[in-house]
């Protein structure tokens, strides 16, 4: 049985990647949230007839950290810069 309280943490992403590959996965994974929280939204709507406030507020600020993250990669391919990318997720249990 799993202790509720206890927190689990993963290493999701760990190592240098080329301005590219860095643009690849980081843009992937980006997309990929944002497009989660607009499913999220779209379903809300569909099944309560308004946006979820808290669906919409996340995809904006993902598709802000998205073009903060474009900036970034950007700029290190301008500069011959490798990105040195570490990304840990945590997990804990907590009541519905």
């Amino acid at each position: 049985m799993i202790d509720r309280s206890e927190l689990k943490s993963y290493s999701l992403i760990r190592g240098s990647f080329s301005p590219d590959a860095a643009r690849q996965l980081l843009m992937s994974l980006v997309n990929y949230k944002i497009n989660f929280h607009q499913q999220n939204d779209w379903s809300h709507r569909e099944r309560f007839g308004e946006e979820n406030p808290a669906a919409v507020k996340r995809a904006e600020e993902l598709s802000q950290t998205r073009d903060d993250i474009a900036q970034l990669v950007e700029q290190a391919s301008a500069m011959g810069l490798n990105m040195s990318i570490k990304s840990n997720i945590e997990i804990e249990l907590t009541p519905a």
